[in-house]
């Protein structure tokens, strides 16, 4: 777990969705409205920049935390390349 974002990493063995499905979680925990679409953008943009480093059989959901609203989106990638890096097998890992 990062301190502002929780992932959750599937890798699934249907092949009847092409390419890695990205779900995002923003609840009302976060913040106001304005503050949740903020949230939900920066992390959007940020796993857009992911999206190709990710096998297509990959299925991972974004949970942003309370504390997500008041990070900058350079911090959010870190968090979200760390997770995925902690939930990859270890044989690709070293790829």
């Amino acid at each position: 777990m990062q301190p502002d974002l929780v992932v959750h990493a599937l890798r699934s063995d249907e092949r009847s969705e092409p390419g890695p499905r990205i779900g995002l979680v923003v609840s009302k925990a976060v913040g106001t409205a304005v503050q949740r679409h903020r949230v939900s953008r920066r992390l959007r943009h940020v796993a857009r920049s992911l999206v190709d480093e990710l096998d297509p059989a990959d299925r991972v959901v974004i949970r942003a935390l309370p504390s997500s609203r008041h990070a900058i989106s350079a911090r959010l990638e870190q968090e979200l390349r760390t997770a995925l890096r902690r939930v990859r097998p270890k044989s690709e890992a070293a790829l």
